[in-house]
């Protein structure tokens, strides 16, 4: 998804706003509102901010799940869950959202 791709009209909030806040350690819709402003207007963007909440990798279709257990499961490091999973291994541009869920383990 193009980065600049506005996903709450409301307030805003670019896809690439929401990553930046899933990297901070947002998990929820609720951490989304809280920390973007995003769903906080109309709420119509709900739905979408819960699709990219569920995914982490779009390259290779992982998803956050996919990741979570992949660390849970003893991956350490951004190499192993890019192993585990395929998360990381193509672009790259999740693996900040990947050190992310290693370093809070969710």
């Amino acid at each position: 998804m193009a980065g600049d791709k506005i996903i709450c009209h409301c307030k805003q909030v670019s896809y690439i706003d929401i990553r930046k806040a899933m990297i901070a350690g947002a998990r929820t819709v609720q951490e989304i509102k809280d920390m973007t402003g995003a769903a906080t207007g109309c709420g119509r963007c709900v739905g979408e901010i819960e699709k990219i909440l569920a995914s982490v990798c779009g390259c290779k279709g992982v998803s956050l799940e996919d990741v979570v257990n992949a660390v849970k499961n003893g991956a350490e490091t951004t190499e192993k869950v890019a192993e585990i999973t395929g998360a990381g291994s193509a672009c790259g541009r999740c693996k900040a959202l990947v050190q992310n869920v290693i370093d809070i383990k969710r």
